[in-house]
């Protein structure tokens, strides 16, 4: 008698708990409404997730571009500085020159460079190299050179007079001074 007892008890309690269970997963089950809608907020969050990555990504590749666009222009701007201050007459022919020798995968220097460059190409380089800050302002008068005074002098006789040996005499005194 124990043993159905026991068995009777046991399958009531299984019973119970089957029935407990169901009144929980009803319990738990959510309207068919709200899942739609629970089912379009993941789906929109997901959504908008993968648009912040891929404009993660573009911003990314466009902040690589930036940077290397940078780093080119600080470049040119060094080799610019560097050339005027090595007395380049031909600026763009030099840089050309320049960065198709910095091209290679051994590239010199910005320096040496232009030192080589100097060295080879004599004709890009043709007044003396002097610093681009330490140029006179235009209010500043430049000393008179010797003989500058005696070729004023000149000038002023020649116009003052009017006469053919006068001005002769200018013009051979400006062409030995320039």
């Amino acid at each position: 008698m124990e043993s159905s007892q026991i068995d009777e008890r046991s399958s009531r309690t299984e019973q119970e708990h089957e029935y407990d269970e169901r009144e929980s997963d009803v319990a738990r089950l959510v309207p068919v409404t709200e899942s739609i809608r629970y089912r379009r907020r993941a789906q929109s969050a997901e959504k908008s997730a993968q648009e912040m990555a891929e404009k993660l990504t573009t911003a990314c590749e466009q902040l690589a571009q930036m940077t290397d666009d940078l780093e080119a222009l600080r470049l040119d701007r060094t080799l610019t500085d560097k050339l005027l201050a090595a007395g380049v007459t031909d600026l763009e022919s030099a840089m050309l020159l320049a960065k198709s020798r910095m091209e290679g995968p051994d590239a010199p220097d910005i320096e040496a460079l232009v030192a080589s460059l100097k060295a080879e190409k004599r004709h890009l380089f043709g007044r003396v190299s002097e610093s681009v800050t330490s140029r006179k302002t235009s209010g500043v008068r430049d000393r008179a050179a010797p003989g500058r005074a005696a070729l004023e002098q000149a000038a002023a006789k020649a116009a003052r007079t009017q006469k053919q040996t006068d001005l002769q005499e200018y013009l051979r005194l400006r062409r030995n001074a320039l």
